[in-house]
């Protein structure tokens, strides 16, 4: 019981520690388990682990294959939470990179780190390519906070965390298809027997994913699940499709419930969110307990196998040359710069997945008798200690140094979906702006994603958008809610982390008749608030440009707009195309000169005598 509850508070304190340094939960969590596993027998009275994840007969906690079961069952819950995370959206502009990087670079480290293996430690070729498919994986747990801290180009963040999360079934299966090499024996029998193995992994792991995937969504659709059980029911379904899928084939499970949470991810879903936050929470406890456990159960003799030259060469070898080879191999031909091939190939961290599935296989081979088995966990563990610490100390630096950090973030985030938010993020979408628009409700986000935006559903009072890697280029903040408190609200929140270059809020109507005290952060002008805006995009939903002669004539337009409820400037548009938010102020522009241009939403001006024109309905 002692050695339970310890587990549990040990691993969220190490969860706390990571959140507040800014690092991968899974460092401080493998010295944890080092420290009251293998390291604790040196300080013990009686030279006993403080924690013995599998029971010798005296103390432990899993008896016989207990411990293997449990890591296979959690590691397939942390899956399903990373398949539903994955949005097709994403990878639009950089689909096949991924695809390569998970065929070509997979086979580049599955050869490349085999080969090394073999040679620098003098291990069998089974065992070194053994070694070789668990570390293909680069492991979500992992790259999500390297990327949540480093403002980097879209496409980049989206590679990254794509390659992370999907690679784990490949590396999974690729490690599966060299155990049962190992397991069935030499010469033609096993390669036959491998790849009919192979591929009833691939048939069951796809069918039963696909089609759970499509069952569960069609009972929450239906509304054959009660609300306060739809968690635990899809928690259950989970494990159900695990488990099936690896009675008909052996180790498919895992492919199995990735492909399930990608199915029901990209599925317009109700309460998807909320399934979501659940499997994060329970994601965090699994991987809590796990890599305690998993680092725990590693002996002192394991450490002291590897303690030496040869784990330092094959390390460099891993990091320098193979990572490296891979993405560049990987990425021939793609939009990516170099420099943005560079930091990718630098940043590939090992997780969960590699070391779970070491420990599995590591501790089956030795019990076999299998020459070299003994080399596999530690081996492993090392791998993902060291690139862990590498890239989680060194990608930000990294990042600048090779000039893929955003010094200056030109996203914008906008806040509420309104017919008039659409119209705005619709035309910097237009101007090759990256524009987000998020909202709570689910019809205005629809309306979005119909539109091509790009949209997120979510309240701003909880922590989801600060943990999103994929808004890490934003720099500016507009709140155009109806609400004047969550804009206020949403200012003071998000000001730092995505207004760094500007926040705004509508006015509200008691600032509006109060002109001297016009807030800074207001938009458009002291004029306008959500009812008119919404006013005016009632009856006039388009968005203008019309030319500017100088300053003065943009000043006049301004006057202008300010009597006129149906015509309300947002953007300033310079001669490259560069826009620039119009703030309540209005002022703030010097220096325009010809060749700038008044965005604006509502009534059409005219052109020459910049007049409104006659009250008629533009489109």
């Amino acid at each position: 019981m002692v050695e339970l509850a310890g587990i549990i508070i040990l691993g969220i304190i190490a969860q706390w520690v990571a959140w507040r340094l800014k690092l991968p939960a899974i460092l401080p969590l493998i010295l944890i388990g080092l420290l009251v596993g293998p390291i604790s027998t040196l300080y013990t009275e009686n030279g006993e682990k403080l924690i013995q994840p599998i029971w010798n007969g005296e103390v432990g906690l899993f008896p016989g294959d207990g411990l293997y079961y449990f890591v296979s069952l959690a590691i397939s819950i942390i899956l399903f939470e990373g398949g539903l995370t994955l949005k097709r959206s994403e990878i639009s502009n950089v689909g096949p990179v991924i695809t390569k990087l998970i065929t070509v670079g997979t086979m580049v480290t599955f050869i490349g780190a085999g080969i090394a293996a073999h040679f620098i430690f003098n291990l069998s070729w089974q065992i070194s390519f053994l070694f070789s498919a668990l570390i293909i994986v680069t492991g979500p747990t992992v790259i999500t906070p390297i990327l949540r801290n480093i403002p980097l180009k879209k496409d980049v963040s989206a590679v990254l965390k794509w390659e992370g999360i999907l690679i784990d079934p490949i590396g999974a299966l690729a490690a599966v298809l060299v155990f049962e090499f190992i397991s069935v024996g030499e010469g033609q029998a096993y390669t036959k027997t491998a790849l009919i193995e192979f591929g009833k992994i691939l048939l069951f792991g796809s069918t039963f994913g696909f089609t759970f995937a499509h069952a569960l969504a069609f009972a929450i659709k239906k509304n054959f699940i009660p609300h306060y059980l739809l968690n635990v029911v899809s928690l259950s379904v989970v494990l159900l499709v695990f488990v099936e899928s690896d009675i008909f084939a052996h180790e498919s499970g895992l492919l199995a419930v990735v492909v399930m949470g990608m199915v029901m991810g990209n599925m317009n879903l109700p309460n998807l969110k909320e399934l979501l936050y659940f499997k994060e929470s329970l994601s965090v406890l699994l991987i809590s307990i796990l890599f305690i456990l998993l680092a725990a159960n590693i002996n002192i003799s394991d450490m002291e196998l590897i303690y030496n030259w040869n784990t330092a060469i094959l390390f460099l070898v891993i990091v320098f040359v193979i990572r490296p080879m891979g993405v560049f191999l990987s990425t021939r031909g793609s939009g990516l710069k170099l420099n943005e091939k560079i930091f990718i190939g630098w940043v590939g961290p090992r997780g969960i997945v590699a070391a779970g599935i070491a420990s599995l296989f590591g501790s089956k081979l030795m019990a076999k008798g299998e020459v070299g088995a003994e080399y596999i966990t530690p081996l492993v563990f090392m791998i993902v200690l060291g690139t862990v610490l590498l890239n989680a100390t060194t990608a930000r630096f990294f990042a600048k140094w090779v000039g893929v950090f955003l010094e200056r973030s030109e996203g914008i985030l906008i806040i509420g979906a309104s017919k008039a938010s659409r119209l705005m993020a619709n035309y910097l979408k237009t101007n090759n702006r990256h524009v987000v628009v998020i909202d709570n409700n689910e019809t205005n986000i629809q309306k979005c994603k119909n539109m091509g935006l790009e949209a997120i559903a979510a309240n701003i009072y909880s922590d989801t958008l600060t943990d999103n890697i994929e808004l890490n280029d934003i720099g500016y903040l507009m709140a155009l809610t109806g609400n004047s408190e969550i804009n206020k609200y949403a200012i003071n929140k998000f000001r730092k982390q995505f207004g760094e270059n500007g926040s705004f809020r509508l006015v509200n109507a008691d600032e509006m008749t109060d002109p001297e005290n016009n807030p800074k952060e207001g938009l458009f002008s002291h004029t306008d608030d959500f009812i008119k805006l919404t006013e005016a995009v009632r009856k006039y939903p388009a968005i203008h440009e019309i030319g500017l002669k100088d300053q003065k004539h943009y000043e006049g337009l301004i006057e202008i707009t300010k009597a006129d409820d149906h015509i309300i400037p947002i953007f300033l548009k310079g001669p490259d195309g560069e826009l620039s938010i119009i703030s309540s102020f209005s002022k703030e522009f010097k220096n325009i000169t010809e060749g700038f241009k008044l965005a604006y939403l509502g009534k059409m001006f005219d052109a020459v005598e910049a007049t409104p024109t006659k009250d008629k309905k533009e489109t």
